[in-house]
């Protein structure tokens, strides 16, 4: 029997969008409101030379994860922002590649961005909960890297997506690494 491959560049499997519901926008907004208090769950305890073991081959350290993690959902934050008070604004992209070995990451301890995601994703759950069901289906930015045009509905499933997806690199490793 062949054995099976694990992907772990995605531990959930990919962001699949979802059509719009009440039940599903409170699941998403909860992910949004709790991914804090998961990554905290998902570090606790970990030394410094374990924050430093990137979560796959070829991939970043769970240091640099946390870091990412803050740096794409104060983009988040934004875009929500842009979309819901522009018509169709075009969003920033951004290197995050290239962010991920800014010094900032190198030398700032991982807590100083889990602090950061506490208040930033607590500003943003709160925005999002004014968010009308009309919002959510007509209001839109654009992505100039992707071409494309996003409802603020897809962008808040990608980013409840991103949130359980990080925090599962985390515990994935940490299960295969027996932590």
């Amino acid at each position: 029997m062949p054995e099976t491959v694990i992907d772990y560049r995605y531990p959930i499997g990919k962001y699949e969008p979802q059509p719009f519901s009440i039940e599903q926008k409170i699941e998403w907004m909860a992910e949004i409101k709790f991914l804090p208090t998961h990554i905290e769950n998902a570090l606790l305890n970990l030394d410094e030379s374990q924050l430093k073991t990137p979560y796959r081959d070829g991939g970043w350290t769970i240091h640099q994860l946390i870091h990412h993690i803050a740096d794409s959902h104060m983009n988040a934050f934004l875009r929500f922002k842009l979309g819901l008070t522009e018509d169709n604004p075009t969003i920033k992209p951004y290197a995050q590649d290239q962010w991920a070995e800014m010094a900032d990451v190198q030398k700032i301890p991982v807590n100083i961005s889990v602090t950061l995601l506490h208040a930033l994703h607590l500003r943003w759950h709160e925005l999002l909960k004014y968010v009308s069901d009309d919002e959510w289906n007509n209001r839109t930015v654009y992505h100039p890297e992707h071409k494309k045009t996003l409802r603020l509905w897809y962008l808040l499933g990608m980013y409840a997506w991103h949130s359980k997806h990080h925090v599962a690199h985390i515990t994935a490793l940490r299960e295969r690494k027996g932590w």
